[in-house]
């Protein structure tokens, strides 16, 4: 990949900062990117040979336009997008009142329509390269599972959403997705019972790491004839539950 520019949104930690490592290392230029984590985005992208860090906000339709604009300013091209970033509210599914409609488009807003619209102002630098899409999802789009019903319908609407846009941009662009089950991130850190029940559970016995799911995006990525594809990577967990 020494002569790819990929752009990992939410990259400043957890599944994002170990795709733009894992491309980094097989030798692509990588564009850090994060909503607020400016420091530790200028910081990694220091630390990680020929990268680069471009603040934005996903959920915003300008600073959408303008992540575009600056990564083919410096890189002069984009070959893979991955969209990485996300965001939730932890909510017990029976708690109806909790999930208002204001939840419903925080969630939306990032999940959805911030991957729309990124993916749209990204589009024409990718049919230049015939790049690809990896979109970040979760089992929660699966399954009747996840942290509120808000985030898990999101991620369903991301996947039907991979399929749609990959037969609407072929074959110029490939898109697909990625739908971890639990993962150990910061965002996950005080998760123990799901933990447990992961571990006892799933055929692998174990939650996954940053890098398992990394793994894929990158194999996604780059495997030329795959698209339109939700790729489950959860340690087979929704095979025994």
């Amino acid at each position: 990949m020494s002569e790819q520019v990929v752009l990992v949104t939410g990259s400043t930690s957890g599944i994002g900062e170990a795709t733009a490592r894992r491309f980094a290392r097989d030798g692509a230029t990588v564009v850090f990117n994060s909503r607020a984590s400016t420091e530790v985005g200028e910081a990694l992208a220091r630390a990680t040979p020929g990268s680069h860090y471009v603040r934005a906000d996903i959920a915003v339709a300008d600073d959408c336009r303008a992540l575009v604009a600056q990564v083919l300013d410096r890189c002069g091209r984009l070959d893979v997008l991955v969209n990485n970033a996300g965001t939730t509210r932890v909510i017990d599914h029976r708690d109806l009142a909790s999930a208002s409609i204001d939840v419903w488009r925080e969630i939306f807003e990032v999940n959805v329509f911030g991957t729309w619209q990124l993916s749209v102002a990204a589009m024409e630098a990718l049919r230049a390269t015939r790049g690809s899409i990896v979109n970040v999802t979760s089992i929660a789009g699966l399954r009747p599972t996840g942290s509120s019903i808000p985030y898990a319908a999101s991620k369903a609407a991301l996947n039907h959403l991979t399929a749609l846009l990959a037969k609407a941009v072929g074959p110029e662009v490939r898109v697909n997705a990625v739908a971890p089950g639990l993962v150990d991130t910061p965002w996950t850190a005080d998760w123990d019972a799901q933990r447990r029940f992961v571990s006892t559970h799933a055929p692998l016995r174990r939650s996954g790491a940053p890098e398992d799911v990394a793994d894929v995006i990158v194999a996604l990525a780059t495997t030329s004839y795959v698209t339109g594809q939700v790729v489950v990577v959860d340690g087979g967990l929704t095979l025994s539950s």
